[in-house]
């Protein structure tokens, strides 16, 4: 017997030998979610946005996954754990599950009805599983009664938050919906009843002032700032800090009640469950900042409206929108064919009956939510009284000190206007209005973004177009009807000669690249923002897109290196004729081809520049024709890129406007960051003469070339003779 005892003990001793490496991986699953916790809480300090977006953290399958690793101490059934810092350390899982909890409420708002559904079924089967465990391990004693209190109370208070969870995600929908129409609404009133094609026409104030009219919108309307400052995301921050209150409240009571009579930890886990608990209270203090701060906010904002009585009737009143989807469940039939009436009839009852408790349920929770805020703000309101009182002081004696300095200076009285974004604000019906100070933030946050984009001002590109021409002449230098139209296939093949040309020093030709390097990056989302002439254009600027990745990385041209050729000896004329023929057997081969179509337009495109300039080259007898031909191609490449680049107001507008409300605040923001970024190249391009084309035909070169041989062809296309004039001009004019 006793043999069988020692083989029994060695082999549970075998068994449990992994436990405190499955510890180890407790406690890595929850420092991973702590860590996104507070990267989210970083990122919105950062942005100044207190309401704390979940950006890192959100509720998806990955982080489901995560959080049900880090949570098996609770459900854990079959290991006795009653030292210190093992009962401690199941208390702080079902703690940290609810702190996640709250950080996941605003998540919710991005997602559609199917995600939304998926996601909250699987976390309603984690926390079903907790609360189930954890009633088992109190009913059979596996947990010690010293510390039911605290588990009832985290017990309850995860089964309301995660009701109140899912009654709050039901909203999403109907406000996405409700404010949605507003935005379109205030979307026709700034851009003149829809119409965006004239906003090329806009000067560079009023372009700011669309900026950040759009930027308000979006951010106002943004799913998770509406649902951070709904109540019942208010109630779950009190509810994560009242939890992280009980933990630390456990924790300094166990302590000091059982400090000498129980081991730290005697569980499997062994040292393990000491990291677990430590990495966990971190995760919940850190998690419980953003929840915390949520609810924190809401009271600010209601405090300063509390004493009016429409407020206090909002208070208590219950939006329709709270129960507006219930509603439209209940009102639509069943999509099941069922035979019977009676039958049928028994399901419906069933049905309304069921969504009947839901409502009553939403009303409830509502109401209770708004309780909780109410009971908040008399608590706090002496508080946040002594604070406005404070600040309105610190205003007046600043604006006292700030009069008497005007009075003090002998210069004229200036006053600046500041515009007045309050109207552009989207709220749901019964939202308390927005403090000044929320704007305020927001507004700092567009020219934040601005100035950023005014930091990253691509240099070369501005340095080029400033050696444009006044009416950009050279767009009109080509035949766009057949070859060339795309603003940047011209671009590509008149800088692969430029910078192959022999005797130009290196850092010119870098420089050049650069320039049209950064020039092209603007050109390519002009023509994917603006161009609406299907696949073929779309085949002709990807191969644009080719040749320019092989001339820039590896000095190619479809392969072909230019520069090798440049570098055998040949004179300036035969090495333009080696490019025509390279360009011509490029082209004959292509067109064998299946698959090169665009291509073949890419190499016709170059023999015929390249014809050109040789018969200019012919007539001209000056010895520093390398130089000026560089020069002039530079300035033909400028002029393409300035007249494309006209159509950049029209493309931040674009971007300033977005449908879909995922995509909203990004898409505002890089019109904000394009905006601050081109400002210096708008300027530059105001001070020429432009065509007067609407915003559709200014978007494609053929427009441009058309319209301005009808316009004026001599001054445009140039002479017959195609020579280089006494000024050292080159004028192209590409043959049939």
């Amino acid at each position: 017997m006793s043999c069988d005892s020692d083989y029994m003990i060695s082999m549970q001793a075998k068994f449990d030998s992994p436990m405190p490496w499955i510890g180890v991986y407790i406690a890595a699953a929850s420092l991973v979610c702590s860590v996104a916790m507070a990267v989210d809480v970083i990122h919105g300090i950062r942005r100044k946005k207190l309401w704390f977006p979940c950006k890192f953290f959100t509720m998806n399958a990955a982080s489901l996954t995560v959080l049900a690793v880090a949570t098996k101490l609770p459900v854990d059934l079959t290991t006795s754990m009653w030292g210190r810092t093992d009962r401690i350390a199941k208390l702080s899982s079902t703690i940290f599950v609810i702190t996640v909890m709250g950080n996941f409420l605003t998540s919710f708002a991005f997602m559609d009805n199917n995600a939304i559904l998926m996601n909250i079924a699987a976390l309603g089967i984690l926390v079903i599983t907790i609360i189930v465990n954890a009633c088992i391990q109190m009913v059979t004693s596996a947990i010690d009664y010293s510390i039911w209190a605290e588990e009832i109370f985290v017990i309850i208070s995860m089964f309301f938050l995660f009701v109140a969870l899912s009654f709050s995600v039901l909203t999403v929908p109907t406000t996405k919906r409700y404010l949605d129409l507003k935005y379109d609404e205030l979307h026709k009133t700034i851009s003149n009843g829809g119409k965006l094609e004239e906003t090329e026409k806009l000067i560079d104030r009023k372009l700011k002032e669309m900026v950040k009219k759009y930027w308000v919108m979006a951010e106002t309307s943004n799913p998770q700032f509406v649902m951070a400052r709904s109540v019942t995301c208010t109630t779950s921050g009190i509810m994560c800090l009242l939890t992280a209150l009980t933990l630390v409240e456990a924790e300094i009571r166990m302590n000091s009640l059982y400090w000498r009579l129980w081991l730290t930890n005697d569980s499997n886990y062994r040292w393990s469950t000491s990291w677990i608990l430590w990495i966990q209270f971190c995760g919940v203090v850190v998690g419980t900042v953003a929840p915390t701060f949520r609810w924190f906010t809401a009271i600010s904002y209601n405090c300063i409206h509390l004493l009016g009585s429409n407020h206090l009737n909002e208070l208590i009143f219950v939006e329709n929108y709270w129960i507006q989807r219930l509603v439209e469940w209940k009102e639509r039939p069943l999509p099941l064919r069922i035979r019977g009436a009676k039958f049928r009839k028994l399901v419906e009852d069933t049905k309304n009956l069921a969504l009947n408790i839901c409502i009553g349920v939403q009303f409830g929770i509502v109401a209770a939510s708004k309780a909780v805020l109410l009971i908040s703000i008399i608590l706090t309101l002496p508080f946040f009284s002594c604070w406005d009182y404070g600040k309105r002081l610190n205003m007046k004696l600043i604006s006292i000190f700030a009069a008497k300095s005007i009075y003090v200076s002998s210069g004229p009285e200036t006053s600046s206007t500041e515009l007045d974004l309050s109207d552009y604000i989207l709220q749901l019906e019964g939202e308390v209005k927005l403090p000044t100070r929320i704007l305020k933030n927001i507004c700092h946050e567009v020219n934040q973004v601005i100035q950023k984009g005014r930091n990253q001002k691509p240099k070369y590109l501005i340095e080029l177009l400033q050696k444009s021409s006044d009416n950009f002449k050279a767009v009109a230098s080509f035949d766009h009807s057949q070859v060339q139209n795309s603003w940047t296939l011209p671009v590509v093949n008149l800088t692969s000669i430029a910078i192959a040309l022999p005797n130009i020093e290196n850092l010119r030709v870098a420089r050049l690249i650069s320039s049209v390097s950064e020039g092209l990056s603007y050109a390519n989302l002009i023509e994917e923002s603006l161009s609406t002439k299907g696949d073929d254009f779309l085949s002709i600027k990807h191969a644009a897109d080719v040749v320019w990745k092989g001339i820039e990385l590896y000095g190619k041209w479809l392969d072909k290196d230019f520069r090798k050729l440049a570098l055998e000896g040949k004179t300036t004329y035969e090495f333009l004729q080696t490019l025509a023929d390279i360009a011509e057997k490029t082209a004959i081969e292509f067109q064998r081809k299946i698959t090169g179509s665009s291509k073949v337009l890419v190499a016709t495109s170059m023999q015929r520049i390249c014809r050109t300039i040789l018969k200019d080259y012919k007539s001209s007898t000056d010895a520093h024709m390398d130089e000026n031909l560089f020069e002039q191609l530079s300035i033909m490449i400028a002029d393409i890129l300035g007249a494309c680049l006209t159509n950049l107001p029209q493309v931040i507008a674009l971007k300033c406007y977005c449908s879909a409300v995922e995509e909203r605040e990004k898409s505002v923001r890089h019109a904000a960051s394009l905006l601050g970024e081109t400002e210096e190249i708008l300027e530059i391009l105001r001070c020429h003469q432009l065509p007067s084309l609407s915003g559709d035909r200014a978007a494609y070169i053929d427009e441009w070339c058309a319209f301005m041989k009808q316009k004026d062809p001599p001054a445009i296309v140039g002479s017959s003779n195609n020579e280089i004039d006494a000024s050292g001009e080159l004028h192209l004019a590409v043959e049939e």
